[in-house]
């Protein structure tokens, strides 16, 4: 028995003594690996968190000889964007948000893409006093009533404006009334407009989610004409309306407990805009209207002197050996609808965009949107909208035999 053990605990023994040999290279192997691992680089960083947006809708005007308020913009496109629905959440329009990026598909801009938002802008040369439109612009400046001593502020917001054939007036009227709620009295022009392509309208629509007025209305001064929200969002910013003033249903809201009966109203068409902002001169230009009787390519000089103010004729005058008139031409040709300097140093609009402001894609702190209500249509809807805002209609936005009290939206 001990003779047959023996060889057998011999055995044993050297197998145990392998196992833990093998086990020990097996350790070694191992902490090589692990050590390899520990020189490799570690993952970069994750990208630093945006800036959260801020509403660029309100501005205090330092001076009177300030004429710039705002800052231009950038932001990232996200998975599910389109242009129109950045620029409902910052509060500017389509074609101006368009306008500021050229060649960028707006309902395929790319995830990922960086974008321009336009939030910059130079004021109208007009009466700094109760409403100021630039139908050029589409886009409405507020001027609140203020007490001597204190400081000037502007509201501004994007604004839809009469399509070919049904244009927005230009001039001087005032609001004459408000009403929330309103129902929507159809014109005789706007029904047989509307019949031609088989749609037949009723002689009212009542309030509610279907009224194109929206849920706030203010009358002006000239019949037929009215400032109103919308059912229809994305039509903000566009030639869309028949010739009333759209806004974005949460600016109306707020404008309407805001603006008081009697304000007076100036509506001008100012395509270019010169601008002082802090001892140089801006230079912003939006594309001509194509309804716009004015030879801007022959004129443009004699044009812009016309419709400048005295004192900023003057300036520019005085400052006129310093200006960049190439560069002025340039941005005439080719509008971005961002303010560029044209004295002093200045390396044209892509530097200005190099060093705008990047910030998170959200909505902005102290927005009037929420973000969720009235959110925008689908791509056919607006295609549609896009293809019915340049049919050119003879009929005036309040034609004979249209009902007293009637208004296009």
């Amino acid at each position: 028995m001990n003779s047959i053990a023996r060889p057998h605990r011999s055995v044993l023994w050297i197998t145990l003594v392998c196992s833990a040999l093998l086990a020990g290279c097996s350790l070694l192997r191992f902490g090589k690996e692990d050590r390899n691992a520990a020189k490799a680089p570690p993952p970069p960083p994750p990208a630093p968190a945006l800036p959260a947006p801020e509403a660029t809708h309100r501005f205090v005007i330092a001076s009177e000889g300030e004429e710039v308020v705002g800052y231009v913009q950038k932001t990232v496109v996200g998975k599910e964007d389109t242009l129109p629905d950045i620029a409902r959440r910052f509060d500017v329009g389509y074609e101006e948000i368009l306008l500021a990026n050229p060649g960028v598909d707006p309902w395929l801009p790319g995830a990922g893409r960086e974008v321009v938002v336009p939030t910059r802008f130079i004021l109208p040369t007009a009466v700094r006093e109760g409403l100021v439109v630039n139908v050029a612009a589409m886009r409405i400046f507020y001027f609140p009533p203020r007490k001597k001593g204190e400081e000037q502020t502007v509201i501004t917001h994007p604004i839809g404006i009469g399509k070919v054939g049904w244009k927005t007036p230009e001039g001087a009227t005032k609001i004459v009334s408000r009403q929330k709620d309103p129902v929507w009295v159809v014109p005789k022009s706007v029904r047989d407009e509307h019949a031609q392509d088989g749609d037949i309208l009723p002689a009212k629509v009542p309030a509610g989610p279907d009224n194109p007025l929206g849920r706030h209305m203010f009358r002006l001064g000239w019949p037929s004409y009215l400032m109103h929200g919308t059912n229809k969002p994305y039509g903000v910013g566009m030639r869309s309306s028949h010739g009333c003033l759209r806004l974005y249903p949460e600016d109306i809201a707020v404008l309407f407990d805001l603006i008081p009966i009697g304000t007076k109203v100036t509506v001008v068409n100012q395509p270019y805009l010169f601008g002082w902002h802090e001892g140089k001169l801006y230079f912003q230009a939006y594309a001509v209207m194509e309804d716009d009787t004015r030879d801007w390519s022959k004129n443009r000089t004699r044009l812009l002197d016309r419709m400048l103010a005295p004192k900023l004729r003057k300036r520019i005058s005085d400052h006129a050996q310093e200006i960049d008139w190439n560069e002025v031409g340039e941005l005439a040709h080719a509008p971005r609808g961002v303010p560029v300097p044209v004295t002093g140093e200045r390396d044209g609009v892509e530097a200005v965009l190099a060093e705008a402001r990047k910030v998170d894609n959200r909505v902005p702190s102290g927005s009037n949107w929420d973000g969720r209500s009235e959110l925008l249509i689908d791509e056919k809807t607006f295609n549609e909208l896009l293809g019915d805002r340049g049919k050119p209609e003879p009929a005036p936005a309040q034609a004979p035999g249209d009902q007293p009290g009637a208004s296009a939206p």
